[in-house]
């Protein structure tokens, strides 16, 4: 890891990264169908991103939709889809109000058209707000991440872009769609589920873990300040020891 991805203060995670888990197990519980959990996961949405500007959060990256999620069935992609086009033009005028800039990451192109258009649009308007970087994770997995970077490495090498020789993690974070996004300092993940599910393999190398019991419907701003809270007490040592840790707490250290 480079040492400008390291942030040894933790009393507030610079970057949160959350996979938002269980919106069908909420609706399952209550008898209504999926897709209402997914439109009540999106009310939790916004209440967390307005709860992370408030805290000082600097990231928030939010696990929509991934490479798996189009196996669904099809009436749930599309509601989906349909729930990410109505949020986007109904939230965006809050999210410009409140200096949110929006990004995304994933291979969008697979999206339909309207739903593209929604995303340029938003993507555009915030574009030079500088408070909370919101990102959402669209069609995203680690795993094609990857490939994807080693695809265009290898692409850059042949066309003779850049010099065949060994690569290191500087220059193959220039190939991930997060190549100038910091590294999550705090993962959570709602629903009880203890995995990441092909969620920034490589960007959580060092990342503390929260899981939440509840689904993230039900996921709330005294949840978040649990997890924030938590967050706080740990001590992050990248491979060095505590005492280190408290020496060059003020100074960028590189991990072992």
């Amino acid at each position: 890891m480079t040492t400008d991805k390291i942030n040894i203060s933790h009393s507030v995670p610079q970057h949160i990264a959350i996979i938002m888990d269980g919106n069908g197990r909420w609706a399952k519980a209550r008898g209504l169908d999926r897709t209402e959990g997914h439109k009540q996961g999106a009310e939790t949405v916004k209440s967390i991103v307005k709860a992370s500007g408030k805290a000082g959060v600097k990231y928030l990256t939010l696990f929509a939709f991934s490479t798996e999620n189009w196996k669904r069935p099809q009436y749930e992609v599309d509601a989906i889809m349909n729930l990410l086009v109505y949020m986007l033009e109904r939230e965006t005028p809050e999210l410009n109000k409140n200096n949110v800039k929006l990004m995304t990451i994933g291979d969008i192109s697979q999206l339909e058209d309207k739903a593209k258009a929604s995303l340029k649009k938003s993507i555009d308007t915030t574009s030079n707000n500088s408070g909370l970087t919101l990102i959402i994770a669209l069609n995203y997995g680690s795993r094609a991440e990857l490939l994807r970077a080693i695809n265009n490495w290898a692409n850059d090498v042949t066309a003779g872009k850049v010099l065949q020789k060994s690569i290191d993690e500087k220059t193959f974070e220039k190939y991930l769609y997060t190549h100038n996004i910091p590294d999550p300092d705090l993962l959570i993940r709602t629903s009880g589920e203890q995995r990441i599910s092909n969620f920034l393999l490589w960007q959580l190398a060092y990342s503390e873990f929260y899981f939440a019991s509840c689904t993230w419907p039900d996921f709330s701003d005294e949840e978040f300040s649990k997890a924030l809270s938590t967050f706080a007490a740990r001590e992050r040592r990248f491979g060095l020891t505590g005492e280190q840790i408290e020496k060059n707490n003020d100074k960028p250290i590189s991990s072992c």
